[in-house]
């Protein structure tokens, strides 16, 4: 890439990580595999109910920390084996939709194979899973797993990487756009190496870019990053 076309693409780039200050502890946290108090049962259950696209802020993290207070009392497990045995009609009243638990206990049930710590589990897979070809890879064959809740699962598994859903790919194509530089996003897979460019030449990891697209949305008055900053910390 050209010296000035790298200074404009840093330029847009910071201008919009300046909103997101304390968003690069939360990212490290996701790569440690630490997020939700680091149980890897109620990253499963985010994954799920995020699946289907609703948003994440209003809607899965209320449902999680629902099911995180089950957990808590005892009331629901906290093991990935014992996850994969809980029936949807036991979740129902939590979170409305039968494919996101499907997708919660299919993962479960793949990951729980191994026999071994669950955030080992994770991170196991995590290591070995790949982009390309995730169709075929066990957990990117479960029903209602589509490449975002993959890869999203990959970054909570400790991979550097980002998920290529609507909101990444305009904000991407706007920072390219405001620093006039030319890179391919048409494809899922265009999109995710695109990002990984952009990391490369602004000293920013992919699932900083990531996250940064989702939390420079407004909701009301604010940005998300000063909406929801606190509840980061939490998550």
């Amino acid at each position: 890439m050209a010296p000035d076309e790298k200074t404009r693409l840093v330029r847009a780039v910071e201008s919009r990580m300046r909103m997101c200050d304390g968003l690069r502890d939360h990212c490290r946290r996701c790569l440690d595999t630490r997020r939700w108090g680091g149980s890897v049962a109620l990253m499963l259950v985010d994954a799920g109910f995020m699946s289907i696209g609703v948003n994440y802020f209003t809607l899965v993290v209320p449902a999680v920390a629902r099911y995180a207070s089950r957990m808590e009392s005892g009331a629901a497990p906290q093991w990935l084996a014992n996850l994969a045995t809980v029936d949807y009609n036991d979740v129902a009243d939590i979170w409305k939709n039968r494919r996101s638990w499907h997708v919660v206990q299919g993962v479960a049930a793949l990951l729980a194979e191994d026999g071994v710590d669950d955030r080992v589990a994770l991170r196991k897979w995590a290591a070995r899973a790949r982009v390309e070809g995730w169709e075929n890879d066990p957990v990117g064959s479960v029903s209602g797993v589509g490449i975002n809740t993959y890869q999203y699962l990959r970054m909570m598994g400790g991979v550097d990487t980002s998920m290529p859903d609507k909101i990444v790919r305009r904000v991407t194509v706007e920072i390219l756009d405001d620093a006039a530089v030319s890179l391919p996003t048409k494809s899922d897979d265009d999109l995710i190496k695109t990002i990984d460019v952009l990391a490369g030449e602004t000293g920013y990891r992919p699932i900083e870019l990531c996250w940064m697209t989702w939390m420079v949305q407004s909701e009301g008055q604010k940005v998300r990053m000063d909406k929801y900053r606190d509840l980061l910390h939490r998550i």
